[in-house]
C-alpha cells in the first residue's frame, strides 16, 4: 500500500461536529443491579425514600422518656419527682403507655418515644427510690432534648439520591438506610480496544531493536476504566488485513464503541483506516488540525462509534481525552466534565506550526511576581514530544496555542488548562426552607451536570444566609401579617426576589376525623404537632393559634415529613403541612391559604452560572414546570 496523503484535515470542532453527526451518544439503557453491586454506578432515575428516616420519634440515649416542662427547675440541689411508669422500652417495641403528667417512663438508646413525652432525660442525670416506682430528676430538659424525630433525616416522598449521582458509599449507605436493595443505574460503556503494528509487543515479551512495548492498550483501557466505562483489550494485532478485519468484527459484536491504536497516518503497511472504512458509513474525519493528534480517524458502523488514535502515546492520549473522554461520560450518564484553568506566564519563548492547534505540555512552578506583589505560576513546556510516554503523566497542564500563532514569546501570559486538577466543591449553593418541589429542581438542574448543595435550616435562617453572603439562592415562604404578602417585605439590603411557585398550606389529620381546625382546637384531648421555630410554617400557625397553646405545642419537629408521621403514627392528632406531603401520607388535608415559596438572591450573585440555569429552570416552561404541576404545585406565569 502505497503512501497516501490527507484528503481533507479539518478544524478540531468540525471534526466533531460531523462525527456526533452519525453516531450515538445517548446515555445507554438502565439496567437493576442488587444495591452490593452497585457502588461507583450512576443512577439512571431519582430515587424517593418510601418510608420516614428515623421511622418514628426515636430516643438518642438510655434514660426516661419525660414531659419536658415536668423537669423545669429541676437541678442537683433541688432535685423533683416523677412516677415511674409500669413499662420500660427497648429498641424494636411499640409503647403501650403514654406519658402523662407527672410521669416518666424508662427508654433505651434507640427506642420509640411514647405518646406524651417530648424528650428524654439521660440516666446519668437521675436515681430511683421508693421501689424504683419513683424517678429523681436533678436535670431539667427542653422539648426536643434527646430525640431524634420521625422524618427529620429522611422523610417519606423526598428525593434521597437524583439520577446521574455517581454512586459512593455514601449514597450505598442512604439507600440502605431507607430499604432499597436494588437500584437502576446506567450500563456500562463497552469499550473494545485494539493495538496494531508489526512493531508492538506486550510487557513480558521479548523485546528486540525496532520493536516498542505496547502502553497505548494499558493506557486507554484504565482510562476507559476511570471515566466509568467497561474496557476489553482484544490484544495486539500485526499489519496484516485479514487479522485486523476479523479483530475488528468481533469487537464490533460486543462494543459500544470501538478504539484501535496506530495506522492511522496512511503509511504503507498501516491497515486500521483501510478496514474502517470498509465499514457503513466508515470513515468521517481523517485528519484533524492539531498538534499533537493529526492523524486521528473518527468513524461509525452504524451509530457505533469507531476511532483510530495515532500510535504515539502522547497523541493518543492528546485526542482520546479530546473526542472519546467526553463521549464515554455521556453514554455512562455521568455529567459533562469541567476542566480547571489558572493564569499564568510562558517561562520560554515557544514556536508553534501555523494552521494547527497545538497543545503545549507544560509544567508549573510558583515565582515571585514583579515589584513584590503576590506570587504567580509560571509555564514551562515540556518538550518531549509526541512520541513521549511520560510527558503527559508528568505534567500540570496544557497550554493552547491557536492556528494562526506561530511564536509564543517569553513571559506571555497564558491560560493553563490543569490536568487532574480540583475542582469547585459546587455549582449552586441552595440554604433555606426546603420543600419538595425544589427536590424537582435541584434534580433538573444535577443532570443538566451542575453540583448543587442544598441545605435545609428554615425560611428565616435561609433569609440570614443570603444577607451574609453565603448562599446563591434562599429558598423562604415568610407571610407579612400586616400586608398580609409573602416573601417581598422580608428582603433586605442586596438581596433579589426570584419567583417560584405556589403552594397550599394545610391543616392534615387522619382520615377518619373530619372536623374543622376550631374544632380541634376545642378538643383538650387532641395533641398538636408544631413546627421548629424560624420557619415559614411556624410563622403561620402562631398567627392561626394567637394566643392559644395547645397540647404538644412545644413539639417541634423541622419539616413537613416530620410532621406528616407525627400525625400518620398517632403521636399527635393534628398540623400543618403543605398539600403535596399530606397526600403522600394518606392523610386528611383541609386548605388553609396558599402561599409563596420563592428565591432571595444575593444581587453580586445573579449572574452566577449556577444562578442563571436556576433562574432559567424556573422561567422556561418545560419539564421542571410540567414536574412542579404534577406534584400539586403552581408555577406562577411568566410575563
Amino acid at each position: 500500500m502505497k503512501q497516501q496523503q490527507f484528503l481533507e484535515v479539518l478544524d478540531r470542532d468540525e471534526a466533531e461536529r460531523r462525527w456526533r453527526e452519525v453516531i450515538d451518544a445517548t446515555p445507554l439503557p438502565a439496567e437493576t443491579l442488587p444495591l452490593e453491586e452497585a457502588l461507583g454506578r450512576v443512577l439512571a432515575e431519582d430515587v424517593r425514600s418510601e418510608v420516614d428516616v428515623p421511622g418514628f420519634d426515636r430516643s438518642n440515649m438510655d434514660g426516661f422518656a419525660v414531659r419536658a416542662e415536668d423537669t423545669f427547675g429541676a437541678s442537683e440541689e433541688a432535685p423533683m419527682r416523677l412516677r415511674a411508669n409500669a413499662e420500660s422500652i427497648p429498641t424494636g417495641v411499640f409503647p403501650q403507655l403514654e406519658v402523662k403528667p407527672g410521669t416518666a417512663t424508662t427508654i433505651a438508646t434507640g427506642g420509640m418515644l411514647p405518646r406524651g413525652a417530648d424528650a428524654v432525660l439521660p440516666v446519668e442525670f437521675t436515681d430511683l427510690e421508693e421501689g424504683d416506682t419513683r424517678v429523681v430528676v436533678r436535670r431539667s430538659r427542653t422539648p426536643g432534648a434527646a430525640v431524634s424525630f420521625a422524618g427529620t433525616d429522611i422523610g417519606r416522598g423526598e428525593t434521597v439520591v437524583f439520577a446521574g449521582t455517581r454512586l459512593t458509599s455514601r449514597e450505598t449507605g442512604v439507600l440502605a438506610a431507607i430499604g432499597r436493595e436494588a437500584v437502576s443505574v446506567r450500563r456500562l460503556p463497552r469499550v473494545a480496544i485494539l493495538s496494531t503494528g508489526d512493531e508492538i509487543v506486550q510487557p513480558g515479551e521479548t523485546m528486540r531493536p525496532g520493536l516498542v512495548y505496547d502502553s497505548n492498550g494499558r493506557i486507554l483501557a484504565d482510562a476507559v476504566r476511570e471515566l466509568g466505562g467497561a474496557p476489553r483489550f482484544l490484544g495486539a494485532f500485526r499489519d496484516d488485513l485479514e487479522a485486523v478485519r476479523a479483530a475488528l468484527s468481533e469487537a464490533l459484536a460486543w462494543g459500544d464503541l470501538i478504539l484501535l491504536s496506530g495506522g492511522t497516518s496512511k503509511g504503507e503497511g498501516d491497515l486500521n483506516a483501510r478496514v474502517v472504512g470498509e465499514l457503513e458509513p466508515g470513515v468521517v474525519v481523517h485528519g484533524v488540525a492539531l498538534k499533537p493528534g493529526k492523524p486521528i480517524c473518527l468513524a461509525a458502523s452504524g451509530s457505533t462509534p469507531v476511532v483510530i488514535l495515532p500510535g504515539f502515546p502522547t497523541s493518543a492520549v492528546f485526542t482520546f481525552h479530546e473526542f472519546v473522554a467526553p463521549l464515554i461520560r455521556e453514554m455512562a450518564g455521568h455529567p459533562p466534565d469541567s476542566r480547571q484553568c489558572v493564569p499564568a506566564r510562558l517561562a520560554q519563548r515557544t514556536v508553534s506550526e501555523r494552521g494547527r492547534l497545538e497543545y503545549l505540555l507544560v509544567g508549573l512552578v510558583q515565582r515571585p511576581a514583579a515589584g513584590g506583589g503576590e506570587p504567580d505560576l509560571a509555564a514551562y513546556p515540556m518538550g518531549k514530544g509526541s512520541g513521549s510516554v511520560t510527558a503527559f503523566s508528568r505534567a500540570d497542564g496544557f497550554v493552547r496555542i491557536g492556528r494562526t500563532t506561530e511564536i509564543v514569546e517569553a513571559d506571555a501570559p497564558v491560560e493553563v488548562t490543569l490536568i487532574g486538577g480540583a475542582r469547585p466543591a459546587t455549582d449552586l449553593v441552595v440554604i433555606g426552607s426546603h420543600c419538595v418541589g425544589l427536590d424537582v429542581i435541584a434534580g433538573a438542574l444535577s443532570r443538566e451536570g451542575l453540583r448543587v448543595k442544598v441545605m435545609a435550616v428554615g425560611s428565616q435562617g435561609g433569609l440570614a444566609a443570603a444577607l451574609r453572603g453565603e448562599c446563591d439562592a434562599a429558598p423562604i415562604h415568610l407571610l407579612d401579617p400586616a400586608s398580609g404578602e409573602y416573601n417581598t417585605p422580608f428582603l433586605g439590603k442586596g438581596l433579589r426576589l426570584l419567583r417560584g411557585y405556589a403552594r397550599t398550606q394545610g391543616v392534615v389529620t387522619r382520615p377518619d376525623e373530619s372536623r374543622d381546625l376550631e374544632a380541634l382546637l376545642a378538643d383538650p384531648t387532641l395533641r398538636m404537632v408544631n413546627r421548629n421555630r424560624g420557619s415559614g410554617t411556624r410563622i403561620l400557625i402562631d398567627d392561626l393559634l394567637g394566643e392559644r397553646r395547645p397540647a404538644g405545642y412545644a413539639y417541634e419537629p423541622r419539616s413537613h415529613f416530620a410532621v406528616a408521621a407525627a400525625v400518620a403514627q398517632s403521636r399527635a392528632d393534628w398540623g400543618v403541612t403543605i398539600e403535596t406531603v399530606a397526600r403522600q401520607a394518606g392523610l386528611r388535608f383541609q386548605a388553609l391559604r396558599p402561599e409563596h415559596y420563592d428565591f432571595a438572591i444575593p444581587v453580586e450573585r445573579w449572574d452566577r452560572p449556577g444562578v442563571k440555569a436556576l433562574v432559567r429552570a424556573l422561567e422556561e416552561g418545560g419539564t421542571v414546570r410540567g414536574a412542579l404541576e404534577a406534584l400539586g404545585f403552581e408555577a406562577p406565569q411568566r410575563g
